[in-house]
């Protein structure tokens, strides 16, 4: 027997059950990205393998913020294990200027992520999906033994086990296999920390429906608190490469807090990565989704909106995709899903680079407007919920549009984009002394037992 007859035996014997059939659309990834895609072309009818690593549920690091966008990509009827229902909002400045500001109706809402994630998987499988988890994916082959022909990608399993699909999702993060497959660049890289903290029900009590969001002492850094129950998510993120600085970060925020005292049932880190303008969404067969493709608002590092929706247009374009008789076909089917991206989701990121590089740049100023302005307050009520995006305020909206031209200008004035990299902040000059113009207050940011910002609360609608 030849060398090559014996590659295509060895193949063929690791070939799955199914592989004789063939999947329409195979998902690597369970996340909300991955569950999402599933979803999506599960309900088209067509037969979807979704595969997930770890057993679910599985911890994720995140603030499981459930903000409007989020909310409106959910499958239809799934319902939202909210943890607590925001309604107020602290603004500090590295403990500073603490200004809180309240809504009648609710700003967004929070869960926990392995409740959150298992119910969206279950919405895939309810529609038609099938699961398997406890599954490391080693590569993807589009060429080769192990492919029968040209309208199908083969996932090679780390035991050695080969799925067929039509199509494939990549959603199995920022340092998985599908996106180094499909060639996925990235230019913004951040480190974020994060604790899970029972708390007694005295404090727990004082942080219900009030969210904590602190400017950081790094450029493009900031922290947050989200109430869930009796445990409080405390976390901070900054630009990598300031590991130690990110961790002091975070213990002085947990103490600032008050709440060095309690034990946290978890601590952990992750990092995000946002793709590069030029950075791929497919190859071949192959489509990426959500972390995989590096999508994410660049400011504030929010990833849930973005996981669900380039998740069901991924899930979309793939039934397409592997409907496709030829490789010219699935080209353009994947030209149009990156398209689709781009024309929504790259809009979205493009504004948050450019509110990004004002945030590293001028944080005083920014935090002196979002809580002085109410016009600026309203504009951020109407993006958790929903009802409008940072690209749909710029469009809409000629003082953000002219702000943000202006902004541009200078920087390019100046040769720089921003001030990552800038080890630190001068305590005096513009940006501190923003926090004392009208509508902040100088405080402290401390725990809600000693009243942070309850002295400076107003109802904004």
């Amino acid at each position: 027997m030849s060398s090559e007859n014996a590659d295509a035996e060895e193949v063929r014997a690791g070939l799955s059950e199914d592989a004789a059939t063939v999947w329409d659309v195979v998902v690597v990834g369970a996340g909300p990205a991955g569950a999402s895609a599933a979803y999506a072309a599960a309900v088209a009818g067509r037969r979807v393998l979704l595969l997930e690593k770890a057993e679910l549920p599985r911890y994720k690091t995140c603030g499981g913020g459930i903000i409007g966008p989020s909310r409106d990509a959910l499958p239809p009827g799934f319902e939202l294990p909210l943890q607590d229902r925001v309604h107020a909002v602290t603004f500090s400045m590295n403990g500073r200027f603490a200004r809180t500001r309240r809504s009648r109706r609710m700003l967004f809402g929070l869960v926990n992520r392995p409740e959150f994630d298992a119910g969206l998987v279950e919405q895939a499988q309810k529609a038609g999906a099938e699961l398997r988890t406890g599954v490391t994916v080693a590569r993807v082959e589009q060429h080769g033994p192990a492919v029968p022909d040209r309208r199908t990608a083969a996932v090679v399993l780390a035991d050695g086990e080969t799925v067929l699909a039509r199509a494939v999702v990549g959603a199995d993060g920022s340092a998985g296999r599908i996106g180094a497959h499909v060639g996925v660049k990235l230019d913004q890289v951040d480190l974020g920390l994060e604790a899970e903290i029972p708390v007694p029900p005295p404090v727990a009590e004082d942080w219900k429906g009030r969210v904590l969001i602190d400017w950081g002492p790094l450029p493009g850094s900031y922290g947050w608190v989200f109430p869930k129950g009796d445990t409080l998510t405390v976390g901070v993120i900054s630009a990598r490469g300031e590991g130690a600085a990110t961790k002091r970060y975070l213990e002085d925020f947990i103490a600032r807090l008050g709440l060095a005292g309690f034990e946290p049932a978890i601590s952990s880190g992750h990092l995000t990565r946002c793709r590069s303008d030029d950075s791929p969404l497919s190859r071949g067969r192959v489509l990426v989704c959500g972390d995989a493709a590096g999508l994410l608002e660049p400011w504030t590092r929010e990833g849930i909106s973005f996981a669900l929706r380039s998740g069901r247009l991924a899930g979309e374009w793939a039934v397409r995709i592997a409907e496709a008789n030829d490789a010219v076909d699935a080209r353009r089917q994947a030209l149009n899903y990156a398209f689709a991206i781009k024309a929504g989701l790259g809009v979205e990121m493009a504004v948050g680079r450019r509110m990004l590089a004002l945030f590293e740049r001028r944080p005083g100023l920014l935090h002196a407007t979002i809580t002085g302005l109410r016009p600026a307050w309203n504009a951020f009520t109407d993006i958790t919920r929903g009802s409008t995006s940072l690209a749909g305020l710029v469009r809409s909206n000629g003082v953000a549009r002219r702000a943000l031209d202006l902004l541009d200008r200078r920087m390019e004035s100046t040769g720089g984009a921003g001030v990552r990299g800038v080890k630190e902040r001068p305590e005096g000059g513009e940006d501190s002394a923003a926090g004392t113009e009208p509508g902040t207050e100088a405080g402290s940011a401390t725990g809600p037992e000693s009243g942070s910002g309850r002295g400076s609360e107003r109802a904004a609608d």
